[in-house]
């Protein structure tokens, strides 16, 4: 096998192990899931090692050929609740990111939220309106300039589903985060973007099930 090919086969075996790392063990670290699938398949030369976007891409074609129709079904009611969500939370032009976004995620990754305000006591103001209890932490992100900021985020559950809040200043609106998994500017998608995402797992899941 020439060399090029192997490598790209190498890689392709290491990002489907650590793809399947993560979904059974329930990890969110890429590295840390890409250090456990050298250790099981012994390729342990990080030149064939996948990148990010190539692990989560092999998450998302497991949850396909193995969940089918409820890797949909779960999508439709992520985005669902999503929906709900942002819809309370309006006022703070929200995005949804992460695996939830991407459909890399489910229940138990839950959903996570950007938030545009100058204070993230408005934020917490709204939770207290809403009468939802809330833990208070902390999210670092990367920006293209190389800095790193801590964003307060909080953290509640609806029903089973975690959310976390994240509380970016307006500014970031035009200037956002990097993406942990592809390292490009994380815009996400606003409230008209989700609905059209929404309607798009309704007709995938129509068509998983051959109505």
């Amino acid at each position: 096998m020439a060399g090029r090919d192997r490598s790209i086969t190498l890689r392709e075996r290491m990002a489907y192990e650590a793809a399947r790392i993560m979904v059974e063990q329930r990890l969110n670290d890429f590295d840390r899931a890409r250090r456990k699938a050298a250790e099981r398949t012994g390729i342990f030369n990080r030149r064939h090692w996948p990148s990010n976007e190539a692990v989560q891409q092999a998450i998302l074609t497991q949850r396909r050929l193995f969940l089918g129709p409820a890797h949909v079904r779960d999508r439709q009611d992520l985005h669902d609740m999503a929906l709900q969500a942002m819809r309370t939370f309006e006022a703070f032009s929200p995005r949804l990111v992460g695996a939830a976004l991407t459909g890399a995620g489910d229940r138990q990754t839950g959903i996570e939220l950007f938030l545009f305000a100058e204070r993230s006591e408005d934020v917490l103001f709204a939770l207290l309106d809403q009468q939802i209890p809330w833990e208070q932490s902390e999210r670092v992100l990367r920006y293209p300039d190389g800095q790193r900021c801590p964003h307060p985020a909080f953290r509640f559950m609806a029903g089973e589903i975690p959310f976390q809040l994240i509380v970016l200043p307006l500014r970031a609106l035009r200037n956002p985060p990097l993406d942990p998994v592809t390292d490009r500017p994380q815009r996400g998608a606003d409230l008209l973007e989700v609905e059209r995402l929404r309607a798009e797992a309704d007709s995938a899941y129509r068509f998983e099930i051959g109505t």
